[in-house]
């Protein structure tokens, strides 16, 4: 017995079932595209308060120590 879910596509909103589409949860490789761009773009993120300077930051933040690591 095979099993189907159907849902919208997250940019054009037409419906999608699965596994009949391969580019599901999009309904075509356009949306796929369009909503990976949005992604590069930096349009979806989370809004967020700025760090400030003085906050200490963490012994992996550290460029300068990278790969060394004494035990």
């Amino acid at each position: 017995m095979r099993r189907t879910f159907s849902r919208q596509c997250p940019h054009c909103t037409r419906q999608v079932t699965w596994p009949d589409t391969p580019t599901y949860p999009f309904c075509s490789e356009r949306c796929r595209l369009i909503d990976l761009g949005a992604w590069a773009s930096g349009a979806y993120r989370i809004p967020c308060e700025p760090l400030d300077e003085e906050e200490p930051r963490l012994a992996t933040d550290d460029p300068e120590g990278e790969g060394e690591t004494e035990y």
